[in-house]
């Protein structure tokens, strides 16, 4: 599915699947608040991208987390979409951002839902192919460190929960 065809979900508010019947936008159930019905408002969800990258040898672009959550772990990079942006404009800001590689950015592969500290991360990954192959990754913004992985080198990195069953589902594994 094309990646500007998939709804990217709401920056900050409920997502429409936790929307209880009956109930606003404003939090409000049956004229009572959450809190004092006891019942609880679903968490923000908040839009994100991540970018499945490979060169040509067919290795993985993994970035280490600098920040929360998975801080100090592997992952694809990624990060919230801003408010206005697209799901293609926002894939390729965070990928220069955080590994100065300039990439255009193709195809949904996957998205997973990925919980945090009062807010669920909606997170829509799309491939991504690099603009010049022969440009080398520098950790930049949120990343410590990036690095073209390999399938043996996946096996030596702690990678973020639920990194490598998502990218084997979908097929995108490193060679």
């Amino acid at each position: 599915m094309p990646a500007e065809d998939l709804p990217a979900a709401p920056v900050g508010g409920p997502s429409g699947d936790g929307d209880v019947g009956g109930a606003s936008g404003d939090g409000d159930v049956g004229g009572a608040s959450p809190a004092a019905s006891g019942v609880h408002a679903p968490p923000a969800v908040v839009a994100c991208v991540g970018a499945v990258v490979h060169d040509s040898a067919g290795r993985l672009l993994l970035i280490r987390r600098g920040t929360e959550p998975g801080r100090g772990r592997w992952s694809v990079p990624g990060g919230r979409v801003e408010p206005g942006e697209s799901l293609t404009t926002a894939v390729e800001r965070e990928v220069l951002e955080e590994t100065g590689l300039p990439v255009r950015a193709g195809a949904v592969v996957g998205r997973v839902r990925v919980p945090g500290p009062g807010v669920l991360y909606d997170v829509v990954d799309l491939a991504c192919a690099l603009l010049d192959p022969a440009a080398v990754p520098v950790a930049g913004d949120d990343a410590d460190d990036v690095v073209f992985a390999t399938a043996a080198d996946l096996a030596e990195l702690s990678c973020t929960d639920g990194l490598l069953e998502s990218l084997g589902s979908w097929g995108v594994l490193p060679r």
